[in-house]
């Protein structure tokens, strides 16, 4: 989430040493010490406390790996940096986005990874730039199918016959895949190369040719949010989703 050095460098020049800090913030000594070393991600309740210990802004620790779209900090974390700074509740954000509250908590709690057009939604509600939140447009695409379907880095660098390290640093934006390689990932996922490099998922061409009703009812963000919540249940889990709902309807209906 953010660099140590950065919490030490703060720390030193306000004369504090480690036992001082981790009393103000309510830590052990050993923790802070291992997140300063980089050896510990703190989580960003311990973030907010070491800020408040420091006098400090909380957005001064995120700030560097903020602007640089560093892979240390996940797209959950970005938005959610960006939602407390601007004074937003989940619940304010998530209805300027057109998304629900609870689908939103996941995303910033790094749950799901949301689809491009969900997160140009909210960068648009935060006044944002979507690139804020990305570290590679098609690193994140190749991210977000890789874990939809269920498959460890290591597992699609075999079936697309490149290494591991490579498909990692194209996730997290360090390097732009070669049209080759690209093609590759492409084949190993099933999917067209085209797919990674269009602007968006590519929605209104599977859209044209469908009645009114039913691309009106896809368009709905509501609806898209809904679907990218259970594209991932198992059949029970979906099954129970569905009872719940008639439940919900028949009792709303009869009240």
């Amino acid at each position: 989430m953010i660099c140590g050095k950065t919490i030490r460098e703060f720390r030193k020049k306000r004369n504090m040493s480690l036992k001082e800090l981790a009393q103000k913030a309510n830590l052990s000594v050993s923790y802070l010490c291992e997140i300063e070393r980089g050896k510990k991600h703190p989580s960003l309740e311990v973030i907010e406390k070491l800020a408040a210990a420091l006098n400090i802004s909380k957005d001064a620790l995120f700030y560097e790996n903020l602007t640089r779209g560093s892979s240390t900090t996940s797209t959950g974390e970005r938005i959610s940096i960006l939602r407390r700074e601007r004074g937003l509740s989940l619940s304010e954000l998530a209805q300027k986005a057109g998304i629900s509250a609870t689908y939103l908590c996941q995303i910033e709690n790094g749950n799901v990874l949301p689809s491009l057009a969900t997160l140009k939604a909210i960068a648009r509600a935060l006044n944002a730039s979507p690139q804020d939140f990305l570290s590679s447009h098609v690193g994140y695409k190749i991210k977000k199918i890789r874990q939809e379907r269920g498959i460890t880095q290591a597992e699609l660098a075999k079936k697309a016959g490149v290494s591991a390290g490579l498909i990692g640093q194209i996730e997290s934006g360090k390097v732009e895949p070669s049209i080759k390689t690209l093609e590759k990932i492409a084949s190993a996922l099933s999917l067209s190369p085209c797919y990674f490099v269009s602007d968006d998922d590519d929605i209104t061409s599977l859209l044209r040719p469908m009645n009114p009703e039913l691309k009106q009812l896809l368009t709905d963000p509501k609806v898209r949010s809904f679907l990218e919540m259970v594209a991932d249940c198992t059949p029970e889990e979906f099954m129970f989703i569905m009872k719940f709902v008639q439940l919900y309807k028949e009792h709303r209906n009869n009240g």
